[in-house]
């Protein structure tokens, strides 16, 4: 049976963040090569070419121009983040016109990052839930008060729109469209070949709480949480977490508990407890190996922390919060 090749079109801005670009890119590549044929034919299209510079000094060539009548549009568009510290104003409002000009004959359109400003000055995203990177979300919403800006979530599907938050939110999302197109399997095929930790649902977090206490964590004590987090599988007694952070048991165990009112093993209990949360929301693991992956044993270990510390069993938590796709 033969396949139609779905033309993807990236429309990039000088000064666009690369990952804006590569993010996607990589995604449909390693779709293409899953899948053993080309499903998606990537084209690079910019207002202006034949390179451009991106937000951190790399260049990038094979930038097309934009047709300005093309003879046959893209079935997908995504307008990489445009630039909002140093923003192009003439290239940004040209690709805005374009956009506008040519929106309802472009089955799918996505913005990764701050890509969503251009999609909402085309007027794509009025009356439509949409997202961007969080720095940037009071900014399109004031500027756009047409759209339904939100910032719960990491990217958003609305009628054939896509907006995703910053930077690597754009894997998640494109990992979403992909299993739109080709199934649950393929997406986490091409995930595990970008060895992704954690394939993420729309509904997840900007901010993991991990992050959120780095974060506030003073110095090289943020290395907590990524210590416990890289051998989250193994035996943590507090001896390890000492030598792995390069302290005394006692002043690790008088800093936790200082500044995490927890002691250590508290914390580690803590962490393999959100690790599971996430991987019975975003994944449809068996419950031992959740147990395994998490460092909390086996099946019944799992239940009993998660009746004891959420009021839940682990099977009523997945049945609860779990992603679509999982």
């Amino acid at each position: 049976m033969a396949f139609a090749a779905r033309r993807v079109w990236i429309l990039a801005l000088p000064q666009t963040g690369l990952l804006s670009i590569a993010d996607p890119w990589e995604v449909l590549g390693h779709t293409n090569d899953v899948l053993g044929r080309t499903a998606y034919e990537l084209e690079l299209h910019g207002p202006r070419g034949p390179s451009l510079q991106t937000a951190h000094g790399l260049a990038v060539a094979g930038l097309r121009p934009l047709p300005a009548t093309p003879r046959r549009l893209p079935d997908i568009a995504i307008v990489a983040g445009a630039p909002r510290a140093r923003p192009d104003a003439q290239a940004q409002s040209q690709l805005a016109r374009w956009v506008r000009r040519h929106q309802r004959r472009i089955p799918t359109l996505v913005s990764i990052c701050t890509g969503a400003f251009v999609l909402a000055e085309a007027g794509v995203l009025d009356g439509r839930r949409a997202t961007t990177h969080w720095q940037f979300a009071d900014s399109l919403r004031e500027l756009f008060p047409k759209v339904k800006v939100v910032d719960d979530g990491i990217f958003v599907h609305d009628r054939g729109v896509w907006t995703s938050a910053g930077v690597t939110a754009g894997v998640d999302l494109m990992l979403a469209l992909v299993q739109e197109h080709h199934g649950h399997e393929v997406a986490m095929t091409v995930a595990k070949r970008m060895v992704l930790f954690l394939r993420r649902s729309g509904k997840q977090a900007q901010f993991s709480s991990a992050l959120q206490r780095q974060a506030r964590e003073p110095g090289r004590l943020s290395e907590l949480d990524g210590f416990v987090l890289e051998h989250l599988a193994e035996s943590l007694p507090v001896a390890r977490l000492a030598v792995g952070l390069r302290m005394s048991v006692r002043s690790l165990t008088r800093w936790c508990r200082s500044h995490l009112d927890e002691s250590p093993a508290e914390v580690v209990r803590r962490l393999r407890i959100e690790a599971a949360q996430r991987l019975l929301e975003e994944s449809s693991l068996s419950l031992k190996e959740v147990a395994a992956r998490t460092g909390l044993g086996d099946p019944s270990t799992l239940w009993r922390v998660f009746t004891q510390q959420l009021g839940v069993t682990p099977a009523d938590y997945r049945a609860r919060f779990a992603s679509e796709s999982a």
